[in-house]
C-alpha cells in the first residue's frame, strides 16, 4: 500500500526547516548503510547527532504526531528518528536496494521494526530533474515525486530506487515506522474500512449501521494490533 500524505509540513515549518538545512554540513550518506546498500548509494545525509538533525527531528515528529492520515495509514507503534538526505552533483542516485528490517535508534538499544518506509520531500518537483523515488511491487513500479512538505508511505518489503538527479538539489527526509499491524495487507483493509466510514460519516452522519462499521473496524484494530 502506497499512501500519499500531503501538506505534512505548514509553510512556516517548510521555511525553517529550509533554513536548517542550508546551514548544515552534509556527510557521504554510504557511512550509514548496510554492505548491499552501500553498494548503490550515493547521496549525501546529516550527520544523525548533528544539532540540525535533532532541530527538524522535533519539527518533523510533531507534524506526524498531528496528522490523521499518517496514523490511520501507518498505525504507529514506533517511529525511528527522522534522517535526512540529499541528491545533488556526483552524489545522485540510489539503486536498487530494500531497507533493513532491522533498525536500532542511534545511540541507545532500542530496536524498531521497519514495516513503513516514509519519505518527506523538502524539494519542490521544479527545484531539480530526475530523483524520482520508484517503488517496485506486483503491479509495476511507481513513480514518486511530491511537493515540498508532502510525503510518500510504503512497505518497507518493497525494492526502491532512487533515480539520478542530474540538475538542482533533492532534499528529504526518511524514516522507517514500527506498526501496530504488522502486515501490509492487513493495514490496507483497516485504511480502506476508515476511509471509508469517514466518507459515509460526512455524508449520512452517525446512522445506526454506520456505527456497526466503526465497531467492525475497532473490533478488527482490537485483533491485530500489536502495542
Amino acid at each position: 500500500m502506497m499512501i500519499h500524505v500531503p501538506q505534512v509540513l505548514t509553510s512556516e515549518e517548510l521555511a525553517q526547516c529550509r533554513a536548517i538545512l542550508e546551514a548544515s554540513n552534509w556527510l557521504d550518506g554510504r557511512d550509514t548503510a548496510g554492505s548491499q546498500a552501500a553498494l548503490v548509494k550515493r547521496n549525501l545525509q546529516l550527520p544523525e547527532q548533528s544539532e540540525a538533525s535533532q532541530s527538524l527531528q522535533a519539527i518533523v515528529l510533531a507534524a506526524l504526531n498531528r496528522n490523521a492520515l499518517f496514523f490511520t495509514a501507518a498505525l504507529p507503534k514506533k517511529i525511528l528518528p527522522p534522517y535526512f538526505n540529499c541528491y545533488t552533483g556526483e552524489m545522485n542516485t540510489f539503486g536498487n536496494h530494500v531497507d533493513g528490517s532491522i533498525r536500532t535508534v542511534p545511540g541507545t538499544t532500542q530496536r524498531v521494526r521497519s514495516d513503513v518506509s516514509c519519505t518527506l520531500f523538502f524539494s519542490d518537483p521544479e527545484d531539480y530533474e530526475g530523483g524520482e523515488l520508484v517503488v517496485e511491487d506486483t503491479f509495476g513500479n511507481h513513480r514518486v515525486k511530491l511537493p515540498a512538505g508532502d510525503m510518500i508511505l510504503y512497505p518497507s518489503s518493497s525494492v526502491h530506487r532512487v533515480e539520478p538527479v542530474t540538475q538542482g538539489a533533492r532534499v528529504a527526509s526518511f524514516f522507517w515506522t514500527e506498526s501496530m499491524v504488522r502486515e501490509d495487507e492487513r493495514r490496507r483493509l483497516l485504511f480502506d474500512l476508515d476511509m471509508n466510514i469517514l466518507a459515509l460519516r460526512q455524508q449520512i452522519g452517525d446512522t445506526p449501521e454506520v456505527v456497526k462499521m466503526t465497531s467492525t473496524y475497532h473490533n478488527l484494530l482490537r485483533m491485530w494490533a500489536e502495542t
